[in-house]
């Protein structure tokens, strides 16, 4: 420790106690690339090890749940709703994973969100890496996040087309339904 006895490494958990509880929601999306072999046996959920999307839907699901204990200074959250969908690319032989969640809270969901769709792909990737050991994850991002008094972001390459069942899921309604409090 340097003089004075404070750690080398200054870091904090930001303080959120002076914020206003507001409704908050926000949507991750990934990809995984399976190949050939994998592809079509994801799809049709007849993997040697079960079901990769009721096991990745869970297993998103939970992550959502579990950030807090993951994520050093992420600060652990109620959740009022976890969505995980799947969406599929027969011409690239991917899937893509969405996942949205959202709470009522003095700080925003992203990170729940984005540890769900990491979390399912890395899912899918365990139960396919024994047909196709070439797979590979990209393209997670941040899509949305509405809420609180930044409102809402879009990412700058746009709101992709998400999944008809995604949206129908959702217990909110339609995306922009979430007044700012």
């Amino acid at each position: 420790m340097p003089a004075g006895g404070a750690p080398s490494h200054q870091y904090r958990m930001i303080d959120v106690g002076g914020k206003n509880i507001t409704r908050r929601r926000a949507i991750a999306t990934g990809r995984i690339r399976l190949g050939p072999v994998a592809y079509p046996m994801v799809r049709d959920r007849r993997l040697p090890k079960g079901d990769p999307l009721v096991l990745a839907e869970t297993a998103g699901i939970l992550a959502a749940k579990k950030t807090a204990d993951l994520i050093p200074l992420c600060h652990p959250l109620g959740l009022d709703h976890v969505v995980v969908a799947f969406e599929f690319d027969p011409a690239g032989e991917s899937v893509s994973v969405f996942c949205q969640a959202s709470t009522s809270a003095r700080t925003g969901v992203e990170m729940e969100a984005l540890a769900g769709a990491q979390t399912a792909l890395l899912t899918i990737w365990d139960l396919a890496k024994q047909v196709e050991p070439a797979l590979a994850i990209d393209g997670i991002r941040l899509v949305l996040k509405e809420g609180g008094k930044s409102g809402r972001w879009i990412h700058p390459d746009g709101l992709p087309d998400l999944p008809a069942d995604f949206v129908a899921r959702d217990s909110n309604g339609p995306l922009g339904d979430v007044p700012n409090e």
